[in-house]
């Protein structure tokens, strides 16, 4: 996962965060310039260029396309078909299983664009999904087009392109009800200027959604119908989250310009078991049953504290990951409710932290930390 910083544009190398079409320009240039396969209408890349871009491989110039996902190949293969129908896309999980990661990156390559994104909140109302007004020119001129401000929604159903919900089950259910006619008609009424809005060939919309959240509003029936649903689960193997984790937080370090060394494969699949044991409730070995803490432990949790620990290992250490740099962040990704929490990550400590091999360091690290 490359940032490709030699060919992001001067005025973009000081942003923070780029977004994928900006940040992997390079690639989806040399993927359009090999890509002679059909196209869906209005489809940047083919279903094959879009899942190469997903998933890595290497062009036939010998250009190297950078795994963006990392998972079951058929999961992106039913997520592109899925886009090429007239079904809309949801992608379901627990919370830091990329599901937001796969959003953009597919809207990218379909659309050339992931900026057409509505974030769900309990604040969301109908005018985020449908449109809203120029008060201004309202009053001037009355209900017309020049006064409607148009949604990322709207702006999607014109240009044949992909819009993005994010959090879907976080806005409130009478919000939600105003997609049913936009996905079953693939038209938004007017009634103000009795007109109607029909979208253009290209025009998908992909959603996401948690079931770990509090305050979540579950889809109604006829809601759900409109999708397909594409479950994206926490990473099956030990190697794979491994993987993940090192690609990610190599790549966070270089885009903050942390002057640190790469993060040691060894302090990450430290890391990565610590989860996976307090995911699964026992241990590696299978010996020792353990408590789960209240939180999901994500892969994307993980992700982050090993980039907060080259954070400090890069401004208060020696520039090497060590136990003593993630400690902080692990306990507090761990121990979100104060009491029940502290118990389990107390008691890991005692049964598995403190016996095992190799383990000393983290073990003295934690009990200077707690």
């Amino acid at each position: 996962m490359s940032a490709q910083g030699a060919n992001i544009p001067e005025s973009d190398s000081a942003q923070l965060r780029l977004q994928a079409e900006v940040q992997y320009a390079h690639e989806l240039d040399c993927l359009a310039e090999e890509d002679d396969r059909q196209k869906p209408p209005n489809w940047k890349l083919s279903p094959w260029a879009v899942k190469l871009y997903l998933l890595g491989g290497t062009l036939s110039d010998g250009t190297e396309i950078t795994p963006k996902y990392l998972g079951n190949d058929r999961l992106i293969e039913i997520a592109i078909a899925t886009l090429a129908t007239d079904r809309a896309l949801l992608l379901y999980g627990i919370p830091g299983t990329a599901k937001s990661w796969v959003s953009e990156h597919l809207a990218a390559a379909i659309s050339g664009t992931s900026q057409l994104l509505i974030q769900g909140t309990a604040g969301t109302d109908e005018t985020a999904l449908k449109y809203g007004w120029n008060y201004a020119r309202l009053l001037a001129e009355g209900p017309s087009d020049r006064a409607i401000v148009p949604s990322p929604m709207l702006t999607a159903m014109k240009t044949g392109r992909i819009a993005r919900v994010e959090e879907l089950t976080r806005i409130p259910s009478e919000v939600q009800d105003a997609l049913i006619t936009i996905l079953s008609e693939k038209s938004l009424p007017i009634p103000e200027t009795d007109s109607s809005i029909h979208a253009v060939k290209g025009f998908n919309v992909i959603a996401t959604a948690n079931n770990r959240d509090k305050g979540v509003n579950d889809l109604s029936s006829a809601l759900t119908r409109r999708f397909n649903t594409v479950v994206l689960p926490v990473p099956e193997s030990f190697e794979q989250e491994v993987e993940i984790v090192h690609r990610r937080s190599e790549q966070l370090g270089r885009a903050l310009e942390l002057p640190v060394e790469v993060p040691a494969l060894d302090e990450i699949r430290r890391v990565v078991t610590i989860f996976r044991e307090l995911r699964n409730g026992v241990s590696v070995d299978g010996k020792t049953k353990l408590k789960s803490p209240s939180g999901t432990l994500s892969t994307a949790e993980a992700i982050s504290v090993v980039s907060s620990g080259m954070a400090m290992s890069a401004y208060y250490g020696d520039g090497s990951l060590k136990a003593g740099d993630i400690i902080s962040s692990l306990t507090g990704a761990i121990v979100k409710d104060p009491v029940q929490d502290l118990i389990v990550w107390q008691e890991y400590l005692q049964a598995i932290v403190r016996e095992r091999d190799g383990w000393k360091d983290l073990y003295r690290a934690s009990r200077e930390s707690l």
